[in-house]
């Protein structure tokens, strides 16, 4: 990692604290399991969407044990409008009925164990521990990977390749709100087919959006 990159990093940190400094998980939750819950769903589809199917489905199975024991059919239904419903609904039920196997029920609050369970990957093992936890780790979604490669942070495109560059050009503590600062900037102002380059804050430091003014 170049000491160009590294400062180049400095600059646009302070920027996006400047422009958004209550960046959040916009999921809806009150702990561990629900947030594991509500991210699952929230693969191709809106939080909006997936917060306002989560409170009845939060009420209806409040523990591990609860989706376990739920007939797939029973999730489907109530999954149904997150979209991919049939995989969403398969995929926690294993995710559950292996928590109750090895860990009692409990989410566990380490990546390493997170990502032992089944379709959990680094990605999702970050938003829980960062979010649920308090634990430090970037979250490399379409975003994060987009606007990172379009600011020169990474040339990678590999989503853990991209983690691991960001975790040497971002404080530790800054892990968690630099992700949703980049998922906030990835959907208001960088998006993938249309950006808002001569509205982006972060242009003079974008080699991207650069190209994109002159062309």
């Amino acid at each position: 990692m170049t000491t160009d990159r590294k400062s180049k990093a400095k600059v646009i940190l302070k920027l996006l604290e400047q422009h958004y400094p209550k960046a959040h998980c916009t999921l809806g939750f009150i702990n561990p399991l629900e947030l594991l819950v509500a991210t699952v769903l929230s693969a191709q589809c809106t939080d909006e969407r997936v917060n306002m199917v989560t409170p009845g489905v939060f009420k209806k199975y409040p523990t591990a044990v609860d989706y376990a024991a739920a007939p797939l059919a029973d999730l489907e239904e109530v999954f149904h409008s997150t979209g991919f419903f049939r995989q969403k609904a398969n995929s926690i039920k294993q995710i559950c009925q292996t928590l109750v196997e090895k860990f009692d029920g409990q989410i566990p609050a380490s990546l390493e164990e997170l990502v032992k369970l089944p379709g959990i990957g680094r990605k999702t093992a970050n938003v829980i521990l960062g979010n649920a936890f308090g634990i430090p780790g970037i979250v490399v979604d379409t975003h994060v990977g987009r606007v990172s490669q379009r600011l020169g942070l990474t040339i990678n495109k590999d989503p853990v390749k991209i983690e691991f560059d960001l975790m040497e050009l971002v404080p530790q503590a800054q892990w968690t709100k630099f992700s949703h600062q980049l998922i906030v900037h990835g959907r208001q102002i960088c998006a993938a087919k249309k950006p808002k380059c001569p509205a982006c804050f972060l242009l003079t430091h974008c080699d991207f959006g650069q190209k994109q003014q002159k062309s």
